[in-house]
């Protein structure tokens, strides 16, 4: 929908991303998110990252576990290696522009185009007549979270391709609507490296998942080395033989390309070479080797995790930092878009 034509940003090249505050993060959401975080903030881009609690509160959330919830998450990021003097780290609800972009983008944005978002399906379920308006339109919320920033890169996963799609039609509109040809970046994805998108342990079909009712589906972050061999040694595999040893021989088998793919994710390996490897052996082989590969890649971020848990106003300090700095990058975008509006007052 977005015109591909229309005059490009050129300013700077800057990538926003967020996780929500919901359930203990899970060795998906490392490796689809956190690494590849580090691993951009290492490669010197400029990033913005947040602990999206605006987003939570559409689905209902337990009185008073916000803002533990929100500590929870960025000790998370902290511990898997986001420096929050390389780049920023910050609560979303503490930085006003989300929510005044957020308003004009409703404006902008068209019922038809929030209408086709399948997320809004999916979680409302036959219930969605009783859901929240918020959770019908957060797609609008996170274009205004990106382009708060006049973000160019959102690091996301194939889930969330239609959600930026989203971002991308509006901050066209806006630049058209409004005259302001240029004025908003048309962010692009960054889907790149092994472990994009991790699938359950039980299910090779269904991403890992923060909500999935077992436990034994997902490896959390703070699970120590005997639970997850044990969720490794349970994982679903298959009744087709052994492990493949061409890349071809996973057509088909979902199940262990996703433990293959979680292999050279922490090994740094291609899953050419662990199918060479371990190609004509059991599970029985491969499992525990997976394990151990597991264990020795998250132990260390396991127990910095947990220190940094324990020191509440280290993560008090970092979001407070982080909150003035957004504030700071996100103020003079507002100010333009409210003299583009025509605002009284802007």
């Amino acid at each position: 929908m977005s015109d591909t034509h229309s005059p490009t940003y050129s300013g700077p090249q800057r990538i926003f991303s967020g996780i929500q505050p919901t359930g203990n993060l899970h060795l998906g959401n490392y490796l689809g998110a956190l690494k590849k975080f580090v691993d951009l903030q290492e490669e010197g881009w400029d990033a913005v990252y947040a602990v999206v609690d605006l987003h939570a509160i559409t689905m209902p959330v337990e009185k008073g576990a916000l803002i533990s919830q929100t500590r929870q998450i960025a000790a998370a990021f902290l511990a898997c290696g986001v420096d929050p003097k390389k780049s920023i780290l910050y609560a979303q609800s503490s930085v006003k522009a989300h929510v005044e972009l957020a308003w004009i983008f409703n404006c902008v944005a068209r019922m038809g185009w929030v209408e086709r978002m399948t997320q809004f399906k999916d979680k409302a379920g036959k219930d969605a007549e009783r859901a929240s308006v918020g959770l019908f339109t957060y797609p609008v919320l996170q274009a205004a979270d990106i382009l708060a920033y006049k973000a160019t890169h959102v690091p996301v996963g194939e889930d969330q391709k239609q959600h930026l799609e989203l971002s991308r039609d509006i901050a066209d509109r806006f630049n058209r609507e409004y005259d302001a040809p240029g004025f908003f970046p048309l962010p692009e994805p960054l889907i790149k490296g092994p472990g994009a998108r991790v699938m359950s342990l039980k299910d090779g079909s269904k991403k890992m998942s923060k909500s999935d009712p077992s436990e034994l589906s997902r490896i959390a972050l703070v699970d120590d080395a005997d639970t997850i061999a044990k969720k490794i040694k349970k994982a679903k595999t298959d009744l087709l033989g052994d492990m493949p040893s061409e890349v071809e021989g996973l057509e088909g088998r979902p199940e262990v390309e996703n433990l293959v793919g979680i292999y050279a994710a922490l090994s740094g390996e291609t899953v050419e070479a662990v199918l060479k490897q371990y190609g004509g052996q059991g599970f029985g082989v491969f499992k525990p080797a997976l394990a151990e590969v597991t264990v020795n890649h998250l132990a260390p971020i396991t127990q910095r995790f947990r220190e940094i848990l324990d020191d509440v106003s280290f993560i008090d300090s970092v979001l407070k930092d982080g909150a003035e700095r957004a504030d700071a990058m996100s103020a003079p975008v507002i100010r333009e878009v409210r003299e583009l509006v025509g605002f009284w007052g802007a």
